[in-house]
């Protein structure tokens, strides 16, 4: 059950068996539907989430109905709204499950005493949410200065593995455009 969990880890860290033991403490397990929501923008993001198995999207809703993308996490990636699970301010992003699958999440004020009682996890989750934060930065850079075709083709590059799972509508809010256009793109880059 924790096993990629663990994998994941161990890339910057690593947990003798009794600091491995305290974590799983400390670990919940959740199978989670498609379409089921983890966190609504306006509550506080309480846990951080680890997924298992499936793909989690986080997104912002607007007044008009409307959503944008803003990531897909797929298994062996990391969710949440970092500002409010940081902070406890109120979220500013949703997360829901696009396919049925698993996470492993745990809770804030579990993680803080994990700090205290692993100190190595403090330098895991800080390598984490650097990486974190390179992404968001990249992402802002591509959704601010490149055509839309090339912000395709780096999704395409990105998330091989979501190209045929998630939904069209969603990849095209993720890129910023309508899902019209999107199968534009698609077409000319099956023809090319």
């Amino acid at each position: 059950m924790y096993g990629l969990f663990l994998k994941n880890i161990a890339k910057h860290i690593q947990l003798n068996p009794f600091e491995e033991k305290q974590l799983k403490e400390k670990l919940h397990f959740k199978t989670i539907s498609k379409n089921e929501i983890l966190l609504k923008a306006g509550d506080y993001c309480k846990s951080i989430y680890f997924v298992n198995k499936g793909c989690l999207r986080i997104y912002q809703n607007h007044q008009n109905g409307e959503e944008t993308n803003i990531l897909f996490c797929p298994e062996n990636w990391w969710s949440c709204d970092i500002i409010s699970f940081s902070t406890g301010s109120t979220a500013s992003y949703s997360i829901d499950a696009l396919e049925n699958g698993e996470v492993i999440y745990i809770e804030h004020h579990d993680l803080e005493n994990l700090y205290i009682e692993i100190p190595k996890l403090e330098r895991f989750f800080r390598i984490l949410f650097q990486n974190g934060f390179a992404l968001y930065q990249n992402r802002l850079t591509l959704a601010l200065s490149m055509s839309a075709e090339l912000r395709y083709s780096l999704f395409q590059k990105q998330y091989p593995m979501l190209m045929n799972r998630i939904s069209q509508k969603h990849i095209a809010s993720y890129l910023g455009i309508t899902a019209v256009f999107l199968s534009i793109i698609k077409k000319r880059h099956v023809s090319s």
